[in-house]
């Protein structure tokens, strides 16, 4: 009897090999403002910053490029955050009552999510009381927690156990009190602890009814008692203490002497209520900061006048005469100083004002007059307009990228020194430059460097100054500034704008739909949501000129068509004022004023393709008002023309339909043409000739085009080969042309138009092509082997690589929740597998499909306990194992 063995096609080992060395996931650095944030901190000694979310997350900053970041396990609001000064460590206070300890670690990426929680230690105590504020005191061997029962609880440190025997009830405090202030009234909630900074062991304790007590914690008694009536909100010492600062909800502070012999304080030195006399909201918190000028430096949140200004997210700063309230778009969730606090120094002398809003960042100098702010080198609001595009430029000439960092430099002007510089960054220097460029509701360009970790604003190009719009302030006759009368007069409180978030557009006719940049000839082509399309070229110079307007009627007078959108911007017909960097040249206007949502730009033959969905124009921008070529959409393919749509299905056959007429496209749409002329700067005569029409059978709309030569490699960018900054394509062999649709991945010959290949998503996986890329892979072991990839991301957020031309699949990741509709919306690709996309109006997670190239933070902090700085990734761990698990992390680190 004969057996028959069959081998079943398995997998090559050689190739799963190099796939290995080209292909890995990693989600490696999130850029952007935090979003919801809602706890703040500072280490003095290490000179890093932490800013706790809403989601649980806590990320620490230093100088650029030293991020850490941790996620505890529960999805719950960090209320507060403490640092242990030069430790590496902090404490976490959730929303759930639980307390965490974390640590920097090194080493790994990977996030530990063991952690301390406070009702484990605490449960018969803390079960019907919620935790409102915590010291650590300056040994940093104990934490005290005040609660909203009045009790105040102390932990021992790093163990967290509980000393019962320093336990503060409310009651102890209410035997000390005089008779007629006890009036059967609780004190209420602990409202603020401050430990003296001068004794060690002696701590101020705030009541929400108004009363302050100083404790001795060595002697457990109380020292002395501030017999306040108003609200409490926050307390700060004097850096002698001799002296205290309340605030209170009435918006006014007042100031306490802090003498011996005299155990009941009955009034306040002086109080004040800075906006009165008519009621004023609270000031929230105080802060009071002694100068070698001799004048302290007072700084307080909230206190606004109710009626008039009650709604105002505002923060005050005044020394002497110098008087200013910061008037902010977002609400002050913290803030803090960064200024002198070694014992011996006599002053705090505060150099910056570090202000954490809800959607903002802001920080403020302190040592220049005026107080001016300053440019935040991460952290800025990618968010200060909503994001409506965004635009990945890998690769930038270093001539380009001096010009944009000069442009920026004028548009910020003086140059200062970020406070917030602890920790240093070992990463290698960027290889190449790159930038992100994001469009915005209000009609703005922002220019990102993406090269690092740190996403740093360079430039910010606006659109609006084209326009005539419904804000522009050269037509209002009674700006304020031009009257004489009116300076004269001086505003209280004294306001001044500041900080960079303002979520509302003037006209949102400015919106940004696509951008498209040429890094070789410095041509900048972006599209809005009123039919515009602007040519902008660089220019270092400030200009005043005339823009060049044109017109394309994409309906080609069609008769009987009503359109029912906004109106078309108004160009100026004068001549405007630009500023260094891009400026605009023409002005393309198509009609009806639809939203351009197509895009592409040829810069070495002078020509622009853009598409609305009526239908798409070819115009040459050199020549100014040469239309190449114009298609105008059927009736019953355009869901904008008016006409008759039978429920669902017509509905979404006529959706189908229109989109993938207008999805993308560039040389060719769904049409083929054929260029014939010079290509030069001079040239006057470049016709485009229509060749073949490709129908795809299936009708799915339409992702991507791409032409790929005789080696099925993407052709290069305009300039690239002509100026031997890329290889030159394979003219001896037949060239192709891939289209992606939503539903599969298809090669055509050319010119022939015959298919070649194809790859049917939905056939395999049921999803649909929401993205698409084309992407070189390096090998990460082999220094001279690359290969070219298909990158598809679907509406199940998962990545789909294909070889090309043979479209065969390679790996497979999941990346993006399938929920996250707007991240998946989002996504962009990098030509060298990385890509970026939004997690949050305000960040944009950054990922790479490369096994070589990765953008994560590495950095090192010196801390007190260590010998030696060693380097970190971007982890935290929470702190944990009680004294084995400290010296497990202890010894790994050291």
């Amino acid at each position: 009897m004969m057996k028959f063995r069959f081998r079943r096609q398995g997998t090559d080992p050689q190739r799963e090999k190099i796939k290995q060395e080209l292909f890995a996931f990693n989600k490696t650095v999130e850029h952007g403002f935090p979003h919801q944030p809602s706890a703040l901190a500072f280490d003095p000694k290490l000179e890093l910053m932490a800013i706790g979310t809403k989601s649980g997350a806590i990320k620490v900053y230093g100088a650029p490029g030293v991020e850490f970041t941790g996620l505890h396990k529960d999805t719950t609001a960090v209320t507060q955050i403490h640092f242990l000064p030069g430790q590496g460590r902090l404490m976490s206070l959730l929303d759930d009552n639980t307390i965490h300890l974390w640590e920097l670690v090194v080493g790994t990426r990977s996030l530990n999510t063991h952690r301390f929680t406070l009702h484990t230690l605490l449960l018969l105590l803390l079960s019907a009381t919620r935790v409102t504020v915590l010291l650590l005191l300056r040994s940093c061997d104990l934490l005290c927690i005040g609660t909203e029962g009045g009790g105040v609880y102390f932990l021992e440190l790093p163990r967290l156990s509980l000393k019962d025997d320093q336990t503060l009830l409310q009651d102890q405090v209410t035997q000390s009190l005089p008779d007629d202030y006890r009036c059967g009234k609780s004190l209420g909630p602990v409202e603020s602890l401050q430990e003296h900074p001068q004794q060690s062991g002696k701590v101020l304790i705030g009541y929400s009814r108004g009363l302050v007590v100083l404790w001795d914690l060595s002697s457990r008694q109380v020292e002395q008692l501030f017999l306040g009536k108003q609200q409490l909100e926050s307390l700060v010492w004097e850096r002698s203490g001799n002296l205290f600062v309340s605030s209170h909800n009435d918006g006014g502070y007042s100031m306490w002497p802090v003498t011996s012999g005299n155990p009941n304080i009955h009034q306040p030195a002086s109080s004040t209520i800075p906006y009165g006399p008519f009621p004023c909201k609270a000031i929230n918190k105080i802060l009071w900061r002694t100068t070698q000028t001799g004048s302290p430096v007072l700084l307080y949140s909230g206190g606004m006048p109710r009626a008039s200004y009650g709604d105002r997210h505002c923060l005050t700063i005044q020394q002497d005469k110098d008087h200013v309230t910061l008037d902010f778009t977002s609400r002050v969730i913290d803030f803090f100083t960064v200024h002198s606090t070694e014992q011996d120094k006599e002053f705090d002398d505060p150099t910056a004002l570090v202000v954490l809003l809800e959607e903002e960042l802001v920080v403020i100098d302190l040592q220049t007059p005026g107080w001016p702010s300053l440019p935040t080198p991460y952290l800025a609001p990618l968010h200060s307009s909503a994001i409506t595009c965004s635009c990945h430029i890998s690769n930038v000439p270093p001539k380009l990228w001096e010009r944009l960092i000069n442009a920026g430099k004028a548009q910020q002007g003086r140059q200062q020194t970020w406070p917030i510089c602890g920790g240093k960054n070992l990463a290698p220097p960027a290889k190449q430059q790159e930038l992100l460029l994001t469009g915005h509701e209000d009609g703005t360009v922002r220019f990102w460097d993406a090269s690092g970790v740190a996403l740093t604003p360079l430039y910010k190009l606006s659109t609006a100054n084209v326009f005539h719009t419904d804000c522009d302030p050269s037509d209002d006759p009674q700006d304020p500034s031009d009257d004489p009368d009116m300076q004269q007069e001086e505003e209280w409180p004294p306001f001044r704008k500041v900080g960079c978030f303002d979520p509302y557009s003037d006209d949102p006719r400015l919106g940004i739909q696509k951008i498209s940049l040429c890094k070789y000839s410095n041509k900048l082509v972006v599209t809005g949501t009123a039919g515009q399309v602007i040519i902008l070229g660089l220019n270092d110079e400030r200009s005043d000129h005339l823009v060049d307007v044109s017109v394309v009627d994409l309906l080609q007078d069609r008769e009987g068509f009503t359109w029912k959108g906004h109106d078309r911007l108004e160009p100026r017909l004068k001549p405007a004022p630009f500023p260094p960097g891009f400026q605009p040249l023409v002005l393309v206007q198509c009609l009806p004023p639809a939203s351009v949502t197509a895009v592409a730009l040829h810069a070495e033959w002078n020509l622009i393709a853009f598409g609305t969905s009526h239908g798409f124009g070819l115009f040459d921008y050199h020549r100014r008002n040469a239309v190449l070529a114009r298609c105008t959409l059927h009736p019953n393919d355009s869901l904008a023309m008016e006409g008759p749509l039978s429920r669902v299905k017509s509905l979404k056959k006529s959706l189908r339909q229109s989109f993938s007429k207008v999805k993308d496209f560039l040389l060719l749409f769904i049409y083929l043409f054929l260029f014939r002329g010079g290509a030069s700067e001079s040239s006057a005569c470049v016709e485009a000739v229509l060749g073949k029409e490709i129908q795809l059978m299936h009708r799915a709309p339409v992702v991507s085009i791409c032409v790929l030569d005789g080696r099925g490699k993407p052709l290069p960018d305009p300039y690239e080969a002509s100026q031997d900054l890329a290889i030159a394509p394979d003219m001896t062999n037949a060239h192709s042309v891939l289209i992606a649709s939503e539903e599969q991945l298809k090669v055509f010959s050319l010119p022939k138009v015959s298919a070649k290949t194809k790859f049917k998503l939905t056939a395999h996986e049921g999803c649909r092509v929401r993205k698409v890329a084309l992407v070189v892979f390096s090998s990460a072991a082999q220094e001279d082997y690359s290969e070219h990839t298909l990158v598809c991301l679907t509406n199940l957020g998962d990545m789909h690589l294909f070889n090309i031309p043979g479209l065969r699949p390679q790996v497979r990741y999941d990346c993006i929740r399938k929920e996250d509709i707007s991240g998946i919306a989002s996504c962009v690709f990098t030509k060298t597998g990385q890509g970026f996309y939004l997690i949050s109006p305000s960040e944009y997670e950054r990922f790479s499909l490369s096994a070589k190239v990765l953008t994560e933070p590495l950095c090192s902090v010196q801390l007190d306990r260590l010998l030696e700085p060693r380097p970190a990734r971007s982890t935290m761990f929470p702190l944990f194992g009680r004294t084995f698990g400290f010296c497990l992390q202890l010894a790994a680190l050291c």
